[in-house]
C-alpha cells in the first residue's frame, strides 16, 4: 500500500501535491469558516422575511381604555408649573448629600406632542460617597428622573 502510494504521488510531482494540499486545506477552511458564515446568512435572511412579514405599525388608538392608561400614565410626570419644585427637591437632595451645587444648566426641550423633557446639568464637588447617595436619593426619591451621563 505504501509503495503505491509513493508511485502515485512521484506520477503526480510536486505540482499535483501542492494541488491536493491546497484542495484539503480548502475543504478545511469551508467547513471551519464558510459554513458557519453561510448558516449565519441564512438565519438572518429568515429574520428579515420573519420582520417583513409583520404586520405594518399601527399606533395606540386614544380611544376607551388606553385613553385612561395614557393619561394616568402621563399623569406620573410634573407638570410644567411643578418643574421649580422638582428642581429644588433636586437641590435638596445634594445639600443633604453633603454636595456643593455648581452653577448648573437647566434646559426644557418641549415636543409637539407627549412629554416634555427638563434636562438639568449639575457639576457638583465632593466625594465619591457623597455623590453616590446623591444620586440613590435622586433615583429613589424622584422616579421620574434618569441619569443620562456622569463624568468624573
Amino acid at each position: 500500500m505504501k509503495a503505491r502510494l509513493e508511485r502515485w504521488l512521484r506520477r503526480l510531482g510536486p505540482p499535483g501535491v501542492l494541488g491536493i494540499g491546497v484542495l484539503l486545506a480548502c475543504a478545511g477552511f469551508y467547513v471551519d469558516a464558510l459554513a458557519p458564515a453561510e448558516e449565519a446568512a441564512q438565519a438572518q435572511r429568515a429574520s428579515l422575511e420573519h420582520l417583513r412579514a409583520r404586520t405594518p405599525y399601527e399606533p395606540v388608538s386614544t380611544s376607551g381604555r388606553r385613553e385612561a392608561e395614557l393619561q394616568r400614565f402621563y399623569s406620573l410626570f410634573p407638570s410644567a408649573a411643578q418643574l421649580t419644585d422638582q428642581v429644588e427637591r433636586l437641590h435638596g437632595f445634594a445639600r443633604k448629600s453633603g454636595l456643593e451645587l455648581a452653577q448648573g444648566e437647566y434646559r426644557l426641550e418641549r415636543h409637539t406632542q407627549g412629554l416634555w423633557a427638563y434636562r438639568v446639568t449639575l457639576p457638583v464637588h465632593g466625594s465619591y460617597p457623597q455623590l453616590r447617595e446623591f444620586l440613590s436619593a435622586v433615583l429613589s426619591g424622584m422616579p421620574i428622573a434618569s441619569i443620562d451621563a456622569l463624568r468624573f
